[in-house]
């Protein structure tokens, strides 16, 4: 049965699993690596499962270990929250916010946010990572995920900043010389520019009279970010699939134009994604609200940046 004497593995698990690193937890701690790893086998013992498998070049954590740490996380969260209150420094956001994101939102849009934010903490520091796929948040440190689109269902917690949808667009160039969709059909016989992420029939996916409708397509190019793919379709290279807020200037400048408009499925969501269900460490909270009052009824058109 864990104890209050146990309280502090437990956190001290949780600072393992968000450093990814006895040694980087020791130092925080102030003691020994071998202390630590001690501790965290005493814990693995007292609960009777496996919480992290070690290598000599990394930790990984269980599915157990995961669930585990939810809880310790909230914790040390709720620790966190309390000495706040009781030091009187209730809002006084300080300390390291790992955010994740992919790489054209993070430059286009999430770059000015976070200044914004760091403008109004001269305490924080933003530590910001970009990649296109799919990161765990448990085993790359974040405090917070930007994900973009449908959710899974998950242990995790989403909070919805924006609304979006998926456009089908061209250059006028590429339409001039191929001619316009008038039917997701008529894309078996034009150039369709694939995100290399995600699977053909997942990306080029309609709204039919009996449902969803994955239309067969064909294209020579393929590209994993969706900058490089919005920059070949402004170079007539074909019919591409991105989110509004990459291509809103584009459209409005005559330099893109939308295609098959009504036919694709409903918004898509710009998430902030955290581990944390209740107790969230103050720097977390403070940017989700931030940054949800930031986003709402963004413009696209105006405030979109092209990069």
């Amino acid at each position: 049965m864990i104890g209050l004497h146990d309280y502090p593995s437990l956190a001290l698990f949780a600072r393992v699993v968000h450093l990814r690193s006895f040694s980087a937890a020791a130092r925080e701690a102030g003691i020994a690596k071998s202390a630590v790893s001690r501790r965290i086998a005493q814990l693995e013992e007292l609960l009777g499962v496996r919480l992290l498998q070690r290598s000599t070049r990394a930790i990984a954590v269980t599915e157990e270990g995961l669930r585990v740490y939810e809880q310790c996380a909230a914790l040390v969260a709720a620790a966190a929250a309390a000495e706040e209150v009781a030091g009187g420094a209730k809002g006084d956001v300080r300390g390291t916010l790992r955010v994740n994101a992919p790489v054209t939102f993070a430059q286009m849009y999430l770059a000015r946010t976070l200044a914004e934010f760091l403008a109004k903490h001269p305490g924080l520091e933003v530590h910001l990572s970009t990649e296109d796929r799919i990161v765990d948040m448990v085993e790359g440190g974040f405090d917070i995920v930007i994900r973009i689109g449908r959710l899974a269902n998950s242990t995790l917690v989403a909070r919805k900043l924006a609304s979006d949808r998926l456009v089908v667009c061209a250059s006028p160039a590429y339409l001039r010389a191929h001619g316009e969709p008038s039917t997701p059909q008529d894309l078996a016989s034009h150039e369709c520019l694939h995100y290399g992420l995600v699977a053909r029939a997942d990306e080029w996916r309609f709204r039919g009279p009996q449902g969803p409708l994955a239309i067969p397509t064909r294209g020579r190019f393929v590209a994993t970010n969706g900058t490089v793919l919005r920059e070949a379709a402004l170079a007539g290279a074909g019919l591409v699939v991105l989110p509004l807020f990459m291509v809103a200037r584009e459209v409005a400048a005559g330099e893109l134009r939308l295609v098959l408009e009504g036919t694709r499925r409903a918004a898509i969501g710009i998430y902030a994604v955290t581990v944390h269900r209740t107790h969230a460490p103050p720097k977390v909270r403070a940017f989700l609200d931030f940054a949800a009052k930031y986003f709402e009824g963004y413009d696209w058109t105006t405030k979109g940046a092209r990069i």
